[in-house]
């Protein structure tokens, strides 16, 4: 008990004290790939102040710059050098703009951008790029986009990270580029998938040398995992052929678990935030839903046991049962996307709170930032639970529409 009150006590005066600090460190490059705990911890402005029509002052001991507030910012902030003289209002033309700092923290990006040291360096993992126009492939890294003049490489551009191809007379090309480079997220979902593979293969190994032996640390919580997904999940849901399906509900599981475990990481890409991740998993399991569905299933869908009149000869019913298989998807993708998405922003959101409320009044500033990391470390631990509970509950889903596609009908078991 002493032992807890302690905690709570660090806990409590950690939060105090982050929340005091915090207007006083610099604020880094943009903020593309950063955890929303890492900006209430980095990634804050100096000093926020009324001046010259809502005017927020960034800076620290490498210079300062200063914009109106809302307005939209061409580049990110840099911290210059100590040698430079500081840049005056007009010249510095960066703004806070929530907005685009919200949706610049859940979109992809053809780079992995960590820090920008003082001298000005930038810390970042320029991924390739492969790109198909007109017929030609080209591939390149994007460090010649990023770090060129013109921020365009051979006619390639990223507009909103969307690559485009300018050409020389200055004018956009209307055929489309495809873009099949390795982004960020992309790469996220490579380091998580190597992870998997090793946990598991070194799990099998572990095994081999400890037969009839209980398994310790991690490879004793891995087999908690496959047993709650076996047990809990896929023999209720889908019964007796539950075995067919259980490597495709164990990787999507794992799969899920982990990544919004790491994404609680800072700098570490928004892979089970990202839309593309999500649809492709409920696709999997559509897919597998469609081939795996009996003639009962089919039947209920295209010829219900219901009044004539509501199959011919207007097919209402069978209509709705067939969108019905659709929606099963869809759901599956907004659920995963939205609750973890929403729980980055939410973070970043409360942060956001300083600057808004510290550019009216420095005192506000500096009381609303105590609550903001408060908050902000709450929904942390509180997306720990939301990690596991949204693994659980994609995985269920996809069980119960897998059992639902080949369960019998009642009347045959019953003879």
């Amino acid at each position: 008990m002493r032992i807890k009150n302690f905690i709570l006590k660090v806990v409590i005066i950690a939060v105090v004290l982050m929340g005091l600090l915090t207007p006083l460190l610099p604020l880094p490059k943009g903020g593309e790939g950063c955890h929303p705990l890492a900006y209430s911890l980095s990634a804050l402005p100096l000093s926020v102040s009324k001046e010259d029509g809502d005017v927020v002052s960034f800076g620290g001991e490498h210079g300062t710059t200063s914009a109106p507030l809302g307005e939209t910012s061409a580049s990110p902030p840099s911290l210059g050098n100590a040698s430079d003289p500081p840049p005056s209002s007009e010249e510095a033309g960066e703004s806070l703009n929530v907005g685009e700092l919200l949706i610049s923290h859940v979109v992809d990006a053809h780079e992995w951008h960590f820090m920008t040291l003082p001298n000005g360096k930038e810390v970042a993992i320029y991924l390739p790029m492969i790109l198909l126009h007109q017929g030609k492939l080209y591939c390149f890294s994007s460090k010649h986009i990023y770090h060129s003049a013109e921020h365009s490489y051979k006619g390639f551009e990223l507009e909103k990270e969307k690559v485009v191809y300018r050409h020389p007379n200055g004018e956009l090309s209307e055929s489309k580029v495809f873009d099949f480079s390795i982004t960020k997220v992309v790469l996220g979902v490579f380091v998580s998938c190597i992870l998997l593979i090793v946990i598991f293969l070194s799990m099998t190994s572990v095994y081999t040398k400890r037969q009839g032996k209980a398994p310790k640390g991690l490879w004793n919580a891995v087999e908690m995992g496959i047993l709650f997904v076996r047990d809990d999940i896929a023999k209720p849901s889908i019964g007796k052929h539950y075995e067919k399906y259980m490597p495709f509900l164990l990787t999507a599981f794992f799969f899920i678990f982990l990544n919004n475990l790491i994404g609680q990481v800072p700098n570490w890409p928004n892979v089970s935030g990202n839309i593309a991740i999500t649809l492709t998993l409920a696709l999997f399991t559509y897919v597998i839903v469609t081939i795996s569905g009996n003639r009962h299933y089919w039947k209920e869908i295209f010829n219900p046991d219901v009044p004539l009149p509501m199959k011919f000869p207007i097919p209402l019913m069978p209509l709705i049962e067939f969108i019905g298989t659709l929606t099963k998807p869809f759901a599956l993708t907004m659920r995963l996307f939205a609750n973890i998405t929403a729980g980055h922003i939410v973070m970043l959101a409360f942060t956001c709170l300083i600057f808004l409320l510290g550019a009216k009044m420095m005192a506000v500033g500096y009381i609303s930032s105590i609550l903001s990391v408060f908050l902000s470390v709450f929904m942390y631990v509180l997306e720990l639970l939301i990690a596991f509970i949204q693994a659980f509950i994609f995985t269920l889903l996809s069980a119960l529409y897998i059992g639902l596609a080949t369960t019998e009908p009642h009347h045959k078991e019953s003879h």
